[in-house]
């Protein structure tokens, strides 16, 4: 991880007949902002020919847990599945909720220290404002 600035750490994690749930937290006192983009979720060496469905479990915007099926996975027919940096806040946690596994989540943890970000909200308008186009001049007969 970058002390200074945002920077993004890859993120993994398994889950198994054995360990069925995994939450991803961060300390609360922190004063940086973190996302987790899932990037894929797939079968790991040991997977039966069995369905294994994997939930999130989170907030919603009313700040109540919702949980939410992301992946069905079987060997024979879907033993990965892309899920494109599906963006989540944590706490979330990632549940087994059918079949033993061992099921591979990965990703990356995405830290974005506030006063970076502030700092890039305002590049990005000043960016917006460069573009200018010179006065359309009439044409010379």
């Amino acid at each position: 991880m970058e002390p200074h600035g945002p920077g993004s750490v890859l993120f993994g994690c398994e889950l198994t007949a054995s360990t069925k749930s995994y939450t991803f937290q961060v300390d609360e006192e922190d004063d940086s902002d973190h996302i987790l983009a899932l990037s894929v979720v797939c079968l790991t060496d040991g997977a039966k020919d069995e369905c294994n469905v994997v939930e999130v479990v989170g907030r919603n915007h009313e700040n109540q847990e919702i949980a939410v099926p992301v992946a069905n996975l079987k060997l024979s027919c879907q033993p990965l599945l892309s899920l494109d940096n599906f963006k989540l806040q944590p706490p979330v946690t990632f549940r087994l909720v059918a079949g033993s596994g061992p099921v591979h989540l990965a990703g990356w943890h995405r830290i974005m220290h506030r006063e970076d970000a502030s700092f890039e909200e305002d590049d990005d308008l000043s960016e917006e404002e460069e573009p200018e186009l010179a006065p359309i001049m009439p044409a010379k007969k």
